[in-house]
């Protein structure tokens, strides 16, 4: 499993019937795992001992692997570059 600490959904109005209808496709999944491995990231990078730091870097690794879409796949891989190499923040799906 993978710790999330996002709040996308709600803070860009995927909420009631419109993140059911997302949930019920299957396409929420385009947006909440990317978005979880991203908190990870910050969470990580703000917060997390050098030994936990480590087993997180893997995890995300390993977990990028599992995003189906080349293209959100990417756009993630970017993000997480931007969050460790220029302090950026606050990236959502």
């Amino acid at each position: 499993y993978i710790p999330s600490f996002c709040t996308a959904c709600y803070r860009e109005g995927r909420t009631g019937d419109r993140f059911m209808s997302l949930c019920k496709s299957g396409q929420i999944q385009n947006c909440c795992h990317p978005n979880a491995l991203m908190t990870l990231k910050e969470y990580l990078m703000d917060y997390a001992g050098p030994k936990t730091k480590e087993i997180g870097e893997k995890l995300i690794k390993e977990e990028l692997k599992n995003i189906p879409k080349e293209k959100v796949r990417a756009i993630a891989e970017k993000y997480l570059k931007e969050i460790e190499s220029e302090g950026k923040r606050d990236f959502r799906f």
